[in-house]
């Protein structure tokens, strides 16, 4: 959440010629309405059955980049869809990072009346883990500018 795994999968798509998805954009196009309502109306568990559902869809398209939404790995049949069709990458960003970015955001369910830092470190120590079982390429996001971060995974895919 708040890595830049949108603004970073817009820009590579746009490099590599290929077609740009957000999950949860689709989900809030499928569904009508913006992700905090469906957290609001189904709760946690209901969005993240549509968010399995969507991304098994996605993952099935190709010539695609795909950003996921920041908790679809804790679904253990996401982390398997997305290893078994594709390239993973990780955009990793430390906590202190992730809350600068997202300290005034209020279209994050998960960071809506509570301590926002604490809750970027819960989140962050259960699902670091994950993303990195997950990943083909990790990058290390950190205070870079977006185009030296492209340039990155441009570097990396070209040595798989």
């Amino acid at each position: 959440m708040g890595a830049g795994k949108t603004t970073v999968g817009k820009l590579l798509a746009k490099q590599l010629g290929r077609t740009f998805y957000d999950s949860d954009h689709e989900i809030e196009k499928r569904t009508g309405v913006k992700i905090p309502i469906i957290f609001e109306l189904e709760g946690e568990e209901g969005f993240r059955k549509r968010e399995k559902t969507a991304i098994q869809e996605l993952s099935e398209m190709t010539n695609i980049v795909l950003a996921t939404g920041g908790g679809a790995v804790l679904a253990k049949e996401n982390r398997d869809v997305l290893k078994n069709t594709g390239v993973v990458i990780y955009l990793r960003a430390n906590v202190n990072e992730l809350w600068h970015r997202t300290r005034h955001d209020k279209q994050r369910p998960l960071l809506q009346n509570v301590d926002i830092r604490a809750k970027l470190e819960q989140l962050y120590a259960e699902r670091d883990p994950l993303y990195t079982e997950t990943a083909t390429l990790i990058i290390d996001t950190g205070n870079q500018p977006v185009a030296t971060i492209i340039n990155r995974i441009e570097q990396a895919l070209s040595t798989l």
